[in-house]
């Protein structure tokens, strides 16, 4: 997974202090740089002797230099008042995300001169953008120090990332929908001509092939695999054949997904798959989700796409779970089971070794679900779907409670208010399908949103006011 890549532009204006401007070109990326996050920002040291953007003859240098990086976002602080047409067209030729922003001025000196003006250059640049047709971010003017700029660009950063893998989305599709699953049609032309969206069908025989070929070589890869599996579950009572094809299973659909460079997985996880390959797949689908390739059940590609996004607005670092929303809480009004058929990542679940056995619903047939509670804790629940051409991504908090045991991966959740929740999902363009992950990256996917035309950010907790509120930092002045 290539590293993410930031263009540093920061700006001047000649009539203003150019000393102070390269003052704050320095104390700005070094703030950046403390803060937790593994990128790489490529600056524009070398294109001038004070690595700041200021001269209209640069222009094309400066394109030049990003474009060959291939960054995959520009932020533009204005150090001084800033030079606003030569920002829009950097901005321009790059369509990449833009974050722009400026430290806030100090008091006007004894003689009433100012040193900055960097507001007043915010002001005009922003107008520049729109006559441009630049989308971008902006975060309210104030100190290097504040907590509303650390705060706004690291949502920059992981909405950025959201758009980075949006727009590099292609989708290993294996075999069509279960017959029964209406739910999950989706378009695929549409989302080709729409989004960029590319999906690469095989079918249920190129994959049994594959499977049974690696089961045939053996080797270290398929030893380890299935090493690592009998170590971390408790398979007890199942044929040892049964974990050599999920080891297999697993090897053969993450070498798919590397040679049609996919980035998700949509399977067609019953009933055709355990008929011709003795297993079922759901803890297959978990381990590779816990790898960073995201695997939806029945065919879901537009749960593939949530699954994307929502592991990319936390930079990669933790992986998502796909889940039903199943029933409510026996006791709690806003509690929700969120559940599937044992295909949550390994590394949620609460037991130390969990339970490898049978599906619940296909006793008599094949092996492969694991089973058990997963952690609770703060949560992000997210859908993208869509229909008659129009798209949007459901966003809503949740946190684990405590409830009753069931079958499958599962765990209960307490929302602000579960009667909203239900009314938005019955009413669409939702299904009972969704995407979780344990951090809050609702602001992130929301402000992605911007920069990918023809998505609607639909959140339901907190409120779009809210996410605005915060991202401003309205709470930070209290």
């Amino acid at each position: 997974m290539k590293k993410f890549k930031l263009a540093y532009a920061p700006t001047r204006r000649f009539v203003f202090s150019k000393e102070d401007a390269l003052k704050y070109k320095v104390l700005i990326k070094e703030k950046m740089e403390s803060f937790d996050l593994d990128i790489d920002i490529i600056d524009l040291e070398g294109i001038n002797e004070e690595g700041l953007l200021h001269e209209r003859h640069e222009e094309a240098e400066i394109i030049r230099r990003f474009k060959d990086a291939e960054v995959d976002a520009l932020f533009v602080p204005h150090c001084n008042f800033g030079t606003e047409d030569i920002v829009a067209r950097v901005a321009k030729a790059l369509d990449k995300p833009v974050l722009l922003w400026g430290p806030r001025d100090e008091a006007p000196l004894a003689d009433g001169m100012r040193l900055r003006d960097t507001q007043c250059g915010l002001f005009a640049t922003g107008k520049v953008l729109r006559r441009f047709g630049v989308t971008f971010t902006y975060i309210t003017n104030c100190r290097v120090d504040d907590p509303v700029f650390e705060r706004g660009f690291k949502n920059f950063i992981a909405a950025a990332n959201v758009v980075k893998h949006f727009r590099d989305l292609r989708i290993l599709q294996i075999s069509t929908r279960p017959s029964d699953f209406w739910s999950v049609i989706c378009n695929e032309g549409e989302l080709l001509e729409k989004f960029g969206i590319q999906i690469h069908p095989i079918s249920l025989e190129d994959l049994r092939k594959s499977v049974v070929r690696i089961e045939k070589m053996g080797g270290d890869v398929l030893a380890d695999e299935i090493k690592l599996m009998k170590e971390a579950v408790d398979w007890d009572g199942l044929p040892d054949e049964s974990i050599t094809k999920m080891a297999a299973l697993k090897i053969a659909i993450r070498r798919m997904v590397e040679q049609t460079r996919s980035n998700a997985v949509a399977i067609q996880c019953w009933s055709a798959l355990q008929s011709i390959t003795g297993i079922m797949p759901c803890f297959v689908n978990g381990l590779l989700t816990d790898e960073q390739i995201p695997t939806t059940c029945e065919t879901d590609i537009h749960g593939a796409i949530t699954s994307i996004m929502v592991q990319a607005a936390t930079m990669n670092q933790k992986p998502t779970f796909f889940a039903d929303i199943t029933v409510r809480h026996p006791e709690n009004p806003n509690g929700e089971l969120l559940f599937h058929c044992g295909n949550f990542p390994l590394s949620m679940k609460v037991e130390d070794k969990p339970k490898l056995q049978r599906h619940w619903l296909f006793e008599d047939e094949a092996p492969g679900a694991l089973e058990g509670e997963v952690a609770g804790g703060d949560m992000t629940i997210a859908r993208f779907d869509g229909d008659h051409g129009e798209y949007s991504i459901f966003l809503g908090k949740a946190k684990g409670i405590e409830g009753p045991y069931t079958r499958g991966s599962y765990v209960w959740v307490e929302v602000n208010d579960w009667p909203l929740w239900e009314e938005k999902l019955v009413k669409g363009p939702y299904i009972h399908h969704s995407t979780g992950i344990h951090e809050d990256v609702i602001p992130a996917l929301y402000e992605a949103c911007q920069y990918i035309p023809g998505l609607t950010p639909d959140p339901v907790d907190p409120t779009e006011a809210e996410i605005q509120a915060w991202l401003r930092g309205s709470d930070l002045n209290k």
